[in-house]
């Protein structure tokens, strides 16, 4: 079974995706549900995906879930968390009583210091979350990675995946210092994993070649191991650059020659339903 653990869905007059106005562009200022999604699944024969968060608010999860409950191929919800909610625990208690619910995403990338995320609500927050393993995404650019080793050290027990390979300068074809410090994640950090995803969006999105992105994923590959990667599209958003065939040829292309079939099969969705202790 094929599995994509990263794409988004929204509607925009909901009305708390701050990030979404028309500046966005008209490939994103606009509404996508499952039913926009579906023939590029059928095409790459994914058969259930993730749906993450693309809002910071409870109610943005409550309406993926609302989603899930009609769309057989939605096989899990990451949503938000506000930890500085002091009814946080309750929210979350409500949220892991719907079957689709699978975990939360840290959204580090849109604070101005990174190292917010070391906050006493939050390092409160996120030890309780590694205490009962409920999966919690990271979402990252690469200049914050001292920031998210410093989480980890603090959070050593986390259940993370890193979103988007940790968003490195794919454009300028810079690969240092990110990848000393995603080796240094994976090797201190057993049990965070990694999302080849958000790739061809970190290049110029009219003038990519496939072969730019090679030296990323089989870093990611060689250091995570193949036990701790996962496939995900993060559509709609990859159609800035691409279509979902593209992601999914530029992975394929990228990836070490040398993987088993047994090896592929966990990328493209036994690692995820792993990770996010998926009943399918």
């Amino acid at each position: 079974m094929r599995i994509d653990a990263h794409q988004h869905y929204w509607k925009l007059d909901r009305g708390d995706y701050g990030w979404l106005t028309p500046a966005a562009g008209p490939i994103l200022f606009r509404d996508y549900g499952p039913a926009d999604l579906e023939p590029a699944l059928e095409a790459a024969g994914v058969t259930r995906t993730i749906v993450v968060q693309a809002a910071a608010t409870h109610e943005e999860t409550a309406y993926m879930l609302s989603l899930s409950d009609a769309a057989e191929s939605i096989a899990g919800v990451v949503g938000w968390l506000d930890f500085r909610d002091p009814n946080w625990r309750s929210v979350l208690d409500g949220f892991r009583r719907h079957p689709k619910f699978v975990g939360i995403r840290v959204m580090i990338q849109d604070m101005s210091d990174p190292f917010e995320a070391l906050n006493p609500q939050s390092l409160e927050a996120l030890r309780y979350l590694a205490e009962i393993k409920l999966p919690v995404d990271l979402l990252i650019v690469s200049h914050q990675l001292p920031a998210t080793l410093a989480l980890l050290k603090q959070v050593p027990g986390l259940h993370a995946v890193i979103d988007h390979i940790g968003k490195p300068q794919i454009r300028e074809g810079i690969v240092e210092p990110w990848a000393a410090q995603m080796s240094e994640i994976a090797a201190q950090y057993p049990g965070v994993y990694c999302k080849l995803s958000g790739m061809i969006t970190e290049a110029a999105h009219d003038d990519w070649k496939p072969e730019q992105f090679t030296s990323y994923v089989r870093h990611i590959a060689q250091v995570f191991g193949t036990e701790r990667i996962m496939f995900g599209s993060d559509w709609p958003v990859c159609l800035l650059a691409g279509s979902y065939k593209d992601v999914c040829d530029v992975l394929d292309e990228a990836l070490p020659a040398t993987l088993s079939e047994s090896e592929r099969e966990a990328l493209y969705g036994g690692n995820a339903a792993a990770f996010y202790k998926l009943s399918l």
